[in-house]
């Protein structure tokens, strides 16, 4: 039995419909255990004397049509330990249910509202799960953003008594398919660290780069390279010590003839690391850059 005493918040997304979990404990990897998402069908988080069988139990019994309440008091009518589990599931129409154990060791409870819960036991004090509502419901941003700021509002009113170690994030989009997988937007866990939270932030930093890269290629595919600009300069700000990021980003531009605005950045990363002008010259055998000897010379003469 995993000891997940923590604070979590299920959260979905009214505009989107997004659905998300987020989580922080002291507790080594709390992302294999407590937090449960499927784009289309809902959101759980399973924590205190951590029973796991919730998370998929409970998503499928939302895919079966079950309310949250339906789902979670079925569930607990056939745990023997249920006064030490803390409980929490949502739908995606945003109704929730939430179960905080009798034996949960205090401070223990939980707090929801429209589309959201957020729960906590063994915290160093009450307020944390308030604070954390009130982060919730009164922050900006995205649904990740959002519940990451619940995260940090907890850790402000006291958090987990016994400190801090590890934290996870996972959010999916409203659209229920046979593959849910093709569906999940954000899935970043940080195992061990004496920062999770800050950790998890930097993380969540890096994926809306990758994410904004991924809109500019597209926007490069469509011919827009006025955005395809934009998108590539706001995740350079995001992720500035990435070289990986500007790297692609010419390759890109140079694939579809943009390759006077390609060269300074080729000539920007190569000093940053000269094995990328190794790399860009394998790209055309795979397909990746277009195969034009003139192009690859420019290229490779940002190299000096």
């Amino acid at each position: 039995m995993a000891f997940l005493h923590t604070y979590s918040i299920i959260a979905r997304d009214e505009a989107s419909g997004q659905l998300g979990v987020a989580v922080q404990s002291h507790w080594f990897a709390v992302g294999v255990l407590c937090p449960w998402v499927e784009a289309g069908v809902g959101a759980i988080a399973t924590q205190s004397m951590v029973e796991v069988d919730y998370g998929p139990r409970g998503l499928a019994a939302l895919r079966s049509g079950q309310t949250p309440q339906e789902a979670l008091q079925t569930l607990l009518a056939q745990d023997e330990g249920r006064e030490l589990r803390q409980v929490a599931m949502l739908d995606a129409r945003g109704l929730t249910a939430v179960h905080t154990g009798s034996r949960c060791i205090g401070a223990a409870g939980h707090c929801s509202g429209p589309g959201f819960s957020v729960q906590a036991n063994m915290m160093k004090n009450d307020t944390v799960w308030p604070a954390m509502a009130a982060a919730y419901q009164s922050a900006q941003g995205s649904l990740a953003e959002r519940m990451l700021s619940a995260l940090k509002a907890a850790q402000a009113a006291g958090g987990d008594i016994r400190g801090k170690q590890s934290a996870a994030l996972r959010v999916a989009d409203g659209i229920r398919s046979g593959q849910p997988w093709k569906h999940l937007l954000v899935d970043l866990r940080v195992d061990d660290s004496p920062d999770p939270l800050r950790e998890l932030e930097r993380l969540l930093r890096i994926h809306q780069a990758y994410e904004l890269m991924n809109a500019g290629d597209d926007a490069i595919t469509r011919g827009d390279a006025l955005l395809a600009r934009e998108k590539y300069d706001q995740a350079a700000r995001l992720a500035s010590h990435i070289d990986e990021i500007p790297f692609w980003q010419a390759v890109t531009l140079a694939d579809t003839g943009n390759l006077e605005q390609a060269l300074p950045i080729f000539k920007r990363v190569f000093a940053l690391n000269p094995d990328w002008a190794e790399l860009v010259q394998r790209l055309p055998a795979s397909g990746l850059l277009k195969a034009d000897t003139e192009m690859m010379e420019k290229i490779i003469s940002m190299r000096k």
